[in-house]
């Protein structure tokens, strides 16, 4: 079952960069069976890392620019919940957050920037 979960969660994120104008590739790692770590580079000076863990059901997504997370999600420790754009070290309670969903957030962040 958890190999399934896994390749379902690569697939679902693939679909999600496929279809995306902002990411220009991906790199799939699989550790194991049993965890799967992608890094999502874009066309920006930027990269999101995804990471998930079946087994115990972690799951974190992080946009990362310049050596530092300045978005992210995750469901470790407390539950599902977002570090916001504005404090990214804060903690807000979220429901379950999906790949394209965190990636769409990113790509409406992207268009803010380009605007100012």
């Amino acid at each position: 079952m958890a190999e399934l979960e896994l390749v379902e969660f690569v697939n679902a994120v693939r679909d999600a960069c496929d279809r995306s104008s902002l990411v220009t590739g991906y790199d799939v790692r699989i550790q194991d069976n049993i965890t799967a770590k992608i890094r999502v580079f874009l066309s920006i000076p930027a990269f999101i890392d995804a990471y998930f863990n079946p087994a115990n059901g972690n799951c974190a997504f992080g946009l990362i620019q310049e050596g530092q997370r300045i978005y992210g999600a995750d469901s470790a420790f407390v539950g599902w919940h977002i570090h916001p754009f504005d404090d990214p070290e804060h903690h807000l309670p979220s429901n379950k957050v999906t790949f394209a969903e965190f990636l769409r957030a990113v790509e409406r962040w992207v268009a803010r920037q380009q605007e100012e």
